[in-house]
Parts: structure tokens; C-alpha cells; sequence
């Protein structure tokens, strides 16, 4: 069954309209009108949150896991009209919607099992010691407690995983925060039906249905005053650089400062040490090419620096790039803002100077097809416009002369989520000395692999020093994210009875 779009926000549990509309615009198939978000829509969204959390924040952890569960069964009940949509609006092929749409349900079912076990209460105990000289220890217990509202913005890049319903959304709910999502212009339908999704099982579950509210986009004014009102109390957000700073730096001028859990930009360097490159650079570089083409480039975790040793093995390395990038046809990409920003991002290369083009092509509107350059170390690290992320299939490979070069381009790297090693039993000392740099760099360093894939698990960082993310000490991917959204509060000589999740 088809589904139509009626445009409306989610507030609440009312659908509302409103008199200035925005058209959508699919990669393919029929556009539709959407509500633009007003500031009354804000307001009532967050006042509704707030009452809300009164209710929500106080529930059982076995509620709000049968509430996610719920979630996870509506959006699967919808799986064929969520990928018809989806795919429409993105460009992105049936199996990629298919596949992001069942990492959204899986995130809410892990978050549902890790809330049910109880470990992220980080519950401690210090019992009283009346009799302790010089003085007595009082009682005191610990425990993590929701913090209230929180505001999330829809990804670009990700209609499903990081949207309406995915990670930063299923870890506030799972802590008791009420949820209010501020929409992306680029995938408005597969928002709606994803906050029907939401709706259907707050109905079904009986929840206060202030606990979740969509606002559809189309106005920059809204995201702004979201992130501004005084009862929202903490952000999530993926996406640009520019925008990312520009709300962070409204949550601190705040005359209540709050968190904003940004996830920005990196450009996810490639460390390929002399053994590997030389038993294995032609296998590196293909697979190197496949990683940089992944979903047109659009991932965060894009690998787009490849730093190799000067030699004859860093020339068969290019060449199997090359190669294997010029057999790469052209993708649609998500928005044609995100085309354009790719293709401004390709001529900032090209005349930033000291650059080799290996492989140059045309890429047309919303198509996007792969870029290959080559500098040396000296030149990277006397140009930082290099080092900037460029969001799309674009692989610019840095030659250093030496293992010195290399450990001062990992020194003159800004915050990334990822650093990835490539290495060989003989590249273990070399590993060793680039160790210690790459952990203050990135939040996930991984070896003979790529990055494109993040597992949704209990270890996993998806964040890292600044411009990676805002919060270095936060991931936004795995049970630890839930850590976002809780506070510890401590109490001393208070009953067992008020305290709430206690354990003693």
C-alpha cells in the first residue's frame, strides 16, 4: 500500500498544519507539501515534553523497554511504505533503506534489553559508618537519573539510523527524556511516517504523548529556538561543520548553558605503514576506492585521506585506486545542496595548489562520480584547507618521505572520529610510535580494515575530539550514548523509598 504524505507536525499526539508549506525534493517520484515549523510549534512541543517527563522520567525500565519495543514493531510493520519513501526522497537504493531500517529497530531493541539490565544506572552504595572516627560517613547512594527534554535533529545522510527514530532519539527515551525532533528538510515523508510509527506505539502502550514530537523543517528560526528554550535541556544533532557550530554556539550562550552533542565532520585518515603497502598496497587500494564510493561517499566515516610512504609500492597503491575508482559509475547524491557542496569541495582541493590530479571527472547536478589527488606531507601540512572533510567520493593520498612525516601529519590532524592503521607484523614498532597520537586524535582506531560500517554495540565510539564532535568524552553510537542523557545524583540518609532505581 502506498503511502501519501499529509504534512502535518507530530505534537504531542495531534497532527498539525500549518499555512506556510515547503515542497520536498525526491531524487525521483512525486513531491509533497510539508508544514513549515513555526515557534508556537516549538513551544507547545517542549511545554508538552516537560509535562511529560513529570510521568516518563518516573517510569520502569521494563515500560519504557516494552515502549521501544513497540516503536521498533510499528516501524517494521511499515518496512515496504518506509523504503518506498525513503528511497524516493534520498536516491538511496532499496537494499541500503532495507538495511539502515532494520539497524534502527535493532538500536531501539538493544537500548530496550540494555535499560531492562540495568548496568547504565551505575547504582553505588557507601553504606553508613556511625562509629567511623574522626567522623561519620553518612548513607549515600548513587544513581543516574534522566535530565529531562531533549531536542534531536535529523540527519542528512541517515533518513532512518540517526533521524526521527535512531540512535540519539531510542538512547533519550531509553534514559526517560521526553524527545522533541526537529525534522530534515531532506527527508520529510520518511520522517512522518516514522512519527507515526511513534505515535501508533505510544497509543498502544498508553504513554503520555508528549514524550515524542515531530517538527518538520524548512525554517532555520525553529532549529534555533529548539535548541534555546529554557526547559530543553540537552541536543543531539549530526550534520555540518558550519550548522553544528552555530547551534552549539547557541546552547552556550544560553543563560542555562546545556550540552549539545555534536557529531561534525572528520575526514577518517588511513595510515598504510611500509609492510602492508608492500605486500598488500594493490588489495589496499581497491578496497580503499570501494570504502571511499560506499552510499556515494555520504558517511561520516568516509575514509578520504590515505597517507602511504614514497616509494614504488605507493605508486601501485595509487594505481589500483585509480583504477578501481574509474570503473566507479556515477551515484545520486542525497540533496542537490550536498552535490553542490561536493563539487565546491573538489575545486578547494584543485586550487589549493601542490596537488596531482589522478583521476578527474565531471559530476552532473545530483550525480556525484570520484575524485583521486595526490601532495606530498609538506604540502598537507603547510595547507589546512586540505586536511577539511569534503563529503563525497573524493580520496586525496599523501606522500610522506618517512616514518617522521608520517607521525607529524597524525600530530597536525584536528579531532577525527576514526584513524585507521594498515599494517603488517613487520609495522608493529612503527604502529607503536603513531599509537599514542592517534588515541588523542580519534575516538575509534582500527587496523587492517575500513571504516565505513559502525557496529551498534556496547564498545563502540562514534565521536571524537572537536571538530568530530563537540563532547570528546560522549559516542553517539551504542548503550554508552545513553550516558548523554543522564546525570548522577547522590543521596545521603534518604530512605529506600525515595530513591529511585536504587540498589542496595
Amino acid at each position: 500500500m502506498t503511502f501519501s504524505p499529509h504534512g502535518k507536525h507530530l505534537i504531542a499526539g495531534n497532527w498539525v498544519s500549518a499555512e506556510a508549506t515547503f515542497a520536498s525534493s525526491p531524487a525521483h517520484g512525486p513531491s509533497h507539501n510539508y508544514a513549515i515549523g513555526r515557534i508556537q510549534d516549538v513551544e507547545a512541543a517542549v511545554q508538552a515534553a516537560e509535562q511529560a517527563f513529570w510521568d516518563f522520567g518516573y517510569s520502569s525500565r521494563e515500560t519504557r523497554a516494552k515502549f521501544l519495543n513497540a516503536i521498533a514493531d510499528e516501524i517494521e510493520a511499515r518496512g515496504d511504505s518506509i523504503t518506498e519513501i525513503g528511497t524516493q526522497e534520498t536516491g538511496l537504493p532499496e537494499a541500503r533503506l532495507q538495511g539502515e531500517r532494520g539497524r534502527t529497530t535493532g538500536q531501539l531493541r538493544m537500548f530496550a534489553n540494555h535499560i531492562e539490565e540495568g548496568e547504565y544506572l551505575d547504582c553505588r552504595h557507601d553504606e553508613a559508618l556511625p562509629e567511623r572516627q574522626p567522623l561519620p560517613r553518612p548513607d549515600l547512594k548513587m544513581v543516574q537519573r534522566p535530565i529531562g527534554p531533549v531536542a534531536v535533529f535529523g540527519a542528512s545522510n541517515f533518513p532512518l539510523a540517526f533521524s526521527t527514530a535512531g540512535g540519539d532519539t531510542a538512547a533519550a527515551l531509553a534514559a526517560g527524556c521526553p524527545v522533541v525532533v526537529k525534522g530534515h528538510s531532506a527527508h520529510p515523508g520518511t520522517g512522518e511516517i516514522i512519527a507515526e510509527a511513534i505515535h501508533a506505539a505510544i497509543v498502544k502502550c498508553g504513554m503520555n504523548p508528549g514524550v515524542f514530537s515531530l517538527i518538520q523543517g524548512g525554517d532555520r528560526k525553529v532549529g534555533s529556538a529548539l535548541v534555546q528554550h529554557p526547559l530543553i535541556k540537552a541536543v543531539g544533532f549530526t550534520g555540518s561543520l558550519a550548522g553544528g557550530r552555530a547551534l552549539f554556539d547557541l546552547c552556550a550562550a544560553r543563560p542555562e548553558p546545556i550540552p549539545f552533542f555534536g557529531e561534525l565532520g572528520s575526514v577518517n585518515p588511513m595510515f598504510i605503514l611500509e609492510g602492508a603497502l608492500t605486500k598488500r598496497g594493490t588489495e589496499i587500494g581497491e578496497g580503499w576506492a570501494g570504502s571511499l564510493c560506499m552510499g556515494a561517499g555520504q558517511f561520516c566515516t568516509n575514509p578520504g585521506i590515505a597517507i602511504v610512504r614514497a616509494g614504488g609500492a605507493a605508486e601501485a597503491f595509487a594505481t589500483a585506486a585509480q583504477k578501481a575508482l574509474g570503473e566507479m559509475s556515477a551515484q545520486t547524491m542525497l540533496t542537490d545542496g550536498i552535490a553542490a557542496a561536493y563539487r565546491d569541495g573538489q575545486k578547494r582541493i584543485v586550487n589549493t595548489g601542490g596537488v596531482q590530479e589522478l583521476l578527474t571527472t565531471t559530476c552532473d547536478l545530483r550525480d556525484a562520480t570520484p575524485y583521486l589527488y595526490q601532495t606530498t606531507a609538506k604540502n598537507w601540512l603547510a595547507n589546512e584547507a586540505l586536511a577539511e572533510e569534503v563529503f563525497g567520493p573524493l580520496g586525496l593520498i599523501v606522500v610522506a618521505e618517512d616514518d617522521a612525516e608520517m607521525r607529524d601529519i597524525a600530530l597536525g590532524l584536528q579531532g577525527q572520529l576514526t584513524c585507521t592503521l594498515h599494517m603488517d607484523d613487520s609495522d608493529m614498532e612503527a604502529a607503536k610510535r603513531l599509537m599514542p597520537v592517534l588515541e588523542r586524535k580519534a575516538g575509534r582506531i582500527l587496523a587492517n580494515g575500513f571504516p565505513t560500517g559502525v557496529e551498534v554495540s556496547d564498545t563502540m565510539v562514534h565521536g571524537g575530539p572537536y571538530p568530530a564532535s563537540t563532547n570528546f568524552g560522549a559516542t553517539s553510537v551504542g548503550t554508552l550514548s545513553i550516558r548523554r542523557f543522564l546525570r548522577p545524583v547522590c543521596y545521603q540518609n534518604l530512605a529506600d523509598q525515595l530513591v529511585p532505581e536504587q540498589s542496595v
